[in-house]
């Protein structure tokens, strides 16, 4: 896909199309990361970094505990998992 950069105030813009959009799951008002690679850029959208303080704060204070959780450290992990 073929798109021109046109001017936008000072500075040089590029229009993404919707069709474009939809296929790297983004939308008016996301964030992209831009790479300088030997062949071009590279747009990427934008993805959030979570902290552990973020996290805890989605939870529910008055959520049930489960109910056994021993055995937790001995579970292998199934995906990417860091240990």
């Amino acid at each position: 896909m073929e798109l021109k950069i046109q001017k936008w105030g000072n500075s040089a813009a590029v229009r993404l199309p919707s069709v474009l959009l939809e296929q790297i799951s983004a939308s008016v008002g996301s964030s992209l990361t831009a790479d300088v690679r030997p062949d071009g850029v590279l747009l990427t959208p934008a993805r959030r970094k979570y902290s552990l303080a973020d996290l805890v704060a989605q939870c529910d204070p008055k959520a049930p505990a489960p109910a056994d959780l021993s055995g937790w450290g001995e579970v292998k992990p199934v995906g990417r998992e860091a240990w």
